[in-house]
């Protein structure tokens, strides 16, 4: 088995609606590269106001 990781450990990205700093969760393993946002909220404010891109 895996040693526990600590949260400080973690990569972190900035997300592209709020602007606030995130960490990686193990639900977003396989599509790291891909995430952009923090949540769905965020996601959601984003394609609402047309930032999308």
């Amino acid at each position: 088995m895996s040693r526990m990781r600590k949260k400080a450990d973690l990569p972190t990205k900035v997300c592209a609606a709020c602007g606030k700093p995130f960490a990686w969760r193990k639900k977003w393993e396989r599509v790291w590269d891909e995430v952009r946002y923090c949540s769905d909220r965020c996601r959601n404010e984003a394609k609402r106001s047309g930032k999308a891109s």
